[in-house]
């Protein structure tokens, strides 16, 4: 008896030892094998766990870095013509600025890092020509690592594919006036600028080729700000910018946040899109002054705005509010069935503040015409991809 009891105190002992060795190495592996920064996509922030501080990555300031740019117009083999400032004269100043977060460093971007993320997968940027901003911007950075292949051009360079070969991987950019069926009206012939604009059917040039994608960008804004005229279940409901007194203009906001509707619904309820992430980029604002596009406008501006010289009440800001707003519903409903992922990148608030990063009059295309909308490369374009790195990282 006085045996068996002795041989029980070791075998408890031994467990209990066993035990805390066990909890040891959990304890060490935890500790080695965590990130620095984990990101909570509900709240859309960067975590420090050294300095146990969450850190909204869209919220934060323009600041100077003399560091030069990870490329530029010599090293880029894909540079467009058109986003080329420095060989059409602009000041190179505007290079030297980077964004800074409020509570932390963003990182500076790792092409290959993002190679090694986005290894045998497939992105498209799905927009109009400034989501193919983006994917220029990302294909210059990414080729400081490994030149792309063209795997497909259209004629007006609106539906690319690239690939590259080393990592398996291919990126694509899909062109979306709307995201929803757009049909431009004819007018005496001839197209008029102004669209049939069907807010609850989503558009088949990008919807019906997301199948077997991994990561999707989608954006859009900039083409709602002209004539449209609105329609829902087939029937024409109103108007935008339009001067017929019969029907009611509803403003470019209210359909930007009807046709992100659509689309962010669809994508929830598409089959082949399980694995998918999907990215909603806010609204990129232009900065024209004194005029728009051929009536005059300018953008020359030398450095980034003051926060005091942004307004918070204009369009662009409203647009940024619907799409968060969209965003949020999707989310939250999409969240509760676990399925899909959508991710938020809110770039409004950074690219109001960069007025002096546009082409303006230092591109090729036309005399007298500034182009105030889209970004310069390098530029702060760069920083969506920047900020695209943490997302797929996470």
């Amino acid at each position: 008896m006085e045996h068996y009891c002795k041989l029980i105190q070791r075998n408890i002992g031994l467990i209990f030892f066993s035990s805390f060795l066990l909890s040891i190495i959990l304890l060490l592996s935890t500790l080695y094998s965590s990130n620095s920064f984990s990101i909570t996509f509900s709240q859309f922030e960067l975590y420090d766990h050294e300095e146990e501080t969450a850190c909204d990555l869209f919220v934060g300031k323009w600041i100077r870095d003399f560091r030069e740019p990870i490329y530029n117009n010599w090293t880029c083999p894909t540079m467009p013509g058109l986003k080329n400032c420095l060989k059409h004269g602009k000041d190179s100043d505007y290079i030297y600025w980077r964004w800074k977060p409020d509570n932390c460093e963003l990182p500076r971007f790792d092409p290959s890092m993002f190679l090694s993320i986005v290894q045998r997968k497939k992105l498209a940027f799905i927009g109009d020509s400034l989501a193919r901003n983006q994917m220029e911007s990302l294909l210059c950075l990414l080729s400081q690592v490994e030149t792309p292949v063209s795997k497909h051009r259209d004629a007006d360079d609106k539906f690319q594919t690239w690939y590259f070969p080393s990592h398996d991987f291919t990126l694509m950019v899909m062109w979306t006036e709307f995201l929803v069926v757009a049909n431009e009206r004819i007018v005496n012939g001839r197209a008029s600028n102004e669209f049939d604009l069907h807010l609850d059917k989503v558009n088949g040039t990008w919807s019906d080729k997301i199948a077997g994608i991994h990561y999707t960008v989608i954006s859009s804004g900039n083409w709602f700000f002209r004539t449209n005229y609105l329609y829902k279940g087939g029937k024409l409901i109103g108007c935008i910018y339009c001067r017929d007194s019969n029907l009611k203009d509803y403003g470019p906001v209210y359909a930007i946040k009807s046709a992100l509707s659509t689309s962010l619904e669809f994508i929830s309820k598409c089959k082949d899109c399980e694995d998918m992430v999907t990215v909603l980029r806010t609204y990129s604002p232009s900065h024209f002054e004194h005029g728009a596009w051929f009536a005059g406008g300018y953008c020359n501006r030398t450095q980034p705005l003051s926060e005091g010289e942004v307004s918070l009440n204009g369009s662009s800001w409203r647009v940024r509010e619907s799409q968060v707003e969209e965003f949020g519903k999707i989310v939250q409903r999409v969240e509760r069935k676990e399925k899909k992922r959508f991710v938020l990148m809110d770039v409004n608030k950074a690219m109001m503040l960069r007025a002096d990063g546009h082409p303006g009059s230092h591109w090729p295309r036309i005399r007298d015409v500034s182009d105030c909308l889209h970004w310069c490369l390098p530029g702060p374009v760069d920083l969506w991809n920047e900020l695209l790195m943490v997302i797929l990282s996470k």
